[in-house]
């Protein structure tokens, strides 16, 4: 064959590849106009975010054997997260990563399983940290927006791993904004997001975006009968998740101020008929509420009991619950002086208290 065909037959396949490639830009730009502004924003979000998206796998190890010497790996659960820094520290539920022994992290579109260990957890507020042993390639961590800024009726995006089917994209609207819902560590999570952007089973942990593709929140929790999405989804807002995570990942846990009380139940109080404020049942030793003085349930030496000292306010917010304490005491810092309110042999007494650190 001569060089003249030859270079003929390079020319000719350049061209056609050329006119081809042509083609199917043409193609996709006819099909991408087709698109309305709303869907191709909610495709740019997902193309963003997707990769930075990740599933989380809890792993129990499980003795066997008549001496519990072999162990097997078991798969406890599964769920979401999302990558928070550069660093290789992943953000995820805290109910998703809660009695494991071993976490494994997998990202769209790679096969492998990356090792992760756990840094730290506030379960009072659903949040936890794993960090990444090792790290794939152009790892990205994900943008974080400003939940106080959200308005209701707004676009929600949410991307997670629904029933063990990886990167899955819902899209619906925040529906509500400062709800108080009661979360896995048993106190009232303030200021979540409600949103009807569907959320099911192994969506937790993944996050919940605005339309510039930012993290507005963490999606949570559901409310159904049957356990799957019914339109009223729930998300740490990322407001709290910012203040949380750094926490966590320097010292493994939040560090709140800490008075130093025991309570008793609702119930068994209003058995003494006590409808208002919180009994008080033991009072650490050392702690700040010793050191001002207050008292809990006393027995004198023929063994009967004592109420000790009725707590009805912190800093003259009134107190009905323990998730109000927790969330009065959350606005304040170590360190910082606070008056107590309570009832003592049916008198009002206030007293100052230097909190401490838990």
């Amino acid at each position: 064959m001569s060089n003249k065909i030859v270079v003929f037959i390079v020319v000719l396949a350049t061209l056609s590849g050329v006119y081809g490639l042509r083609q199917t830009q043409a193609k996709n730009e006819t099909e991408n106009n087709s698109l309305l502004a709303n869907e191709r924003n909610t495709i740019k979000v997902y193309k963003n975010s997707v990769h930075s998206v990740v599933n989380v796998s809890n792993i129990k190890v499980a003795r066997m054997g008549y001496w519990g010497t072999d162990t097997q790996d078991v798969p406890a659960g599964a769920g979401s997260g999302f990558v928070w820094d550069d660093q290789g520290h992943i953000v995820t539920n805290f109910h998703v990563v809660s009695g494991g022994d071993k976490f494994s992290v997998s990202f769209h579109n790679d096969e492998r399983q990356y090792k992760a260990k756990y840094i730290g957890g506030e379960r009072k507020e659903d949040i936890a940290v794993l960090k990444l042993e090792k790290m794939p390639k152009n790892l990205k961590p994900l943008t974080q927006g400003d939940s106080d800024i959200l308005l209701v009726g707004q676009k929600a995006i949410a991307i997670g791993n629904p029933f063990g089917l990886d990167s899955t994209i819902t899209e619906g609207i925040v529906s509500a904004l400062g709800r108080k819902i009661l979360g896995y560590g048993n106190v009232k999570i303030h200021n979540m997001i409600q949103t009807d952007s569907p959320i099911n089973p192994g969506s937790s942990g993944g996050p919940l975006l605005n339309s510039a593709g930012q993290v507005v929140g963490m999606n949570t929790l559901i409310f159904s009968g049957s356990g799957t999405n019914a339109g009223v989804g729930f998300a740490v807002p990322i407001t709290t998740i910012k203040r949380t995570v750094p926490q966590l990942i320097k010292h493994g846990r939040v560090i709140r101020p800490f008075l130093g009380v025991v309570f008793f139940d609702r119930a068994y109080q209003e058995q003494f008929g006590i409808n208002k404020g919180l009994a008080i049942k033991y009072v650490y030793e050392g702690s700040p509420a010793e050191k001002a003085g207050l008292q809990g349930l006393s027995r004198d030496p023929y063994g009967r009991y004592f109420l000790g000292d009725i707590l009805l306010a912190i800093d003259g917010v009134s107190i009905d619950s323990y998730d109000k304490v927790f969330h009065v005491l959350d606005s304040f810092k170590v360190g910082d002086t606070v008056e107590l309110t309570f009832i003592r042999d049916e008198k009002i007494v206030r007293k100052k208290v230097k909190l401490g650190r838990n």
